[in-house]
């Protein structure tokens, strides 16, 4: 099994300053991500200033504020995200943006970024699809909101730009933040992953660290899970965020149970266990003492451990043979007691 790749979602959790970005930074590189991940955009051409905010984003802030006006609060300039990868760079984690306009496109472009994240909201937005696939570049794309029918129209237009299947990855996700348990859905990544025969991965909104966990023993390739330094901190996404140490304990899990999954699925003993096999079976032992020539039955024998002796397995084909010599009770069996 490959492993699998871990985003840390900083997001907007930075509040727009760069500041606590790089803290964000710092925190996912010492729990061992992949990648830390940002949201790249200008707020003018990602929102209109009548747009609505989401319920959620409005049970976090209330209704005085824009979606525009809480948008525009959380951009980093472009000079910033350049400092920002340099400063990935100097920690050692590499630097991922979500990029939902055309004039961030181009800019981030020239980070030559492992790959392009496409979020959910742009599933359905065609004619950016198409402008990201001329990138030729690997490209992991969100489906929250979306229907199997929507993702297939996605992918057949990344193709028809000059994406290969092989470098698309599609994250199942829901954009409910948090997303209640019961909507996770958890199997619709197998469903894509079999409609499509893609690789596939999870973007995750719940609360803690059980869901992105499951979704690497499904075979998700890729997860991403939003962190903040703080979840008391304000803004729309650090409630459903993790904090450090719990992005640390989600990775660390993440990890062993890719170890326990990558096995060759042959149930067999494993190395680890072989020395307890003679300690935990049983052997056969004499219940009492039995004279030479004595016919074996069932209550000569009493079933203890270790196992190193005549398996328990065998006590059939002992039973109605006779006893070669004279056993004392308790002794533990061995084949030379026995007249085959």
């Amino acid at each position: 099994m490959s492993k699998t790749i871990i985003i840390a979602e900083a997001g907007v959790n930075h509040n727009g300053d760069i500041l606590i970005a790089k803290k964000l930074i710092d925190a996912a590189a010492d729990a061992g991500a992949d990648y830390v991940k940002f949201q790249t955009f200008v707020t003018e051409q990602l929102v209109d200033k009548s747009a609505p905010k989401a319920e959620y984003q409005s049970n976090q802030l209330g209704e005085s504020i824009s979606q525009f006006e809480m948008i525009k609060k959380l951009e980093l300039s472009f000079d910033q995200f350049d400092e920002l990868k340099v400063y990935c760079d100097l920690k050692k984690i590499k630097f991922l943006t979500t990029v939902a306009d055309f004039v961030s496109l181009k800019e981030i472009d020239r980070h030559n970024l492992d790959f392009i994240k496409i979020s959910s909201g742009e599933v359905t937005n065609h004619l950016f699809l198409s402008k990201v696939a001329k990138k030729l570049k690997p490209i992991v794309m969100s489906t929250g909101m979306c229907t199997l029918g929507e993702i297939e129209e996605a992918i057949s237009i990344l193709m028809d730009n000059g994406i290969t299947k092989e470098n698309i990855t599609i994250l199942h996700c829901n954009t409910e933040y948090p997303t209640p348990f019961e909507d996770v859905n958890l199997y619709a990544m197998k469903s894509i992953a079999n409609a499509f025969k893609i690789k596939t991965g999870y973007s995750d909104h719940t609360i803690g660290i059980e869901v992105p966990i499951a979704a690497v023993a499904l075979g998700a390739t890729v997860i991403e899970k939003h962190f903040t330094l703080d979840r008391n901190m304000i803004g729309p996404d650090h409630i459903s965020s993790l904090e450090p140490n719990e992005l640390k304990e989600m990775i660390c899990a993440i990890r062993n149970v890719e170890s326990a999954i990558s096995g060759d699925g042959i149930k067999k003993p494993s190395a680890s266990e072989k020395k307890n096999i003679d300690i935990v079976r049983k052997s056969l032992f004499a219940s009492r003492d039995i004279k030479m020539g004595k016919m074996f039955e069932e209550s000569d024998f009493i079933l203890k451990r270790p196992g190193d002796g005549v398996p328990v397995k065998d006590i059939y084909r002992i039973i109605g043979r006779f006893a070669a010599k004279d056993i004392k009770n308790g002794h533990k069996l061995n084949y030379n007691d026995i007249l085959w």
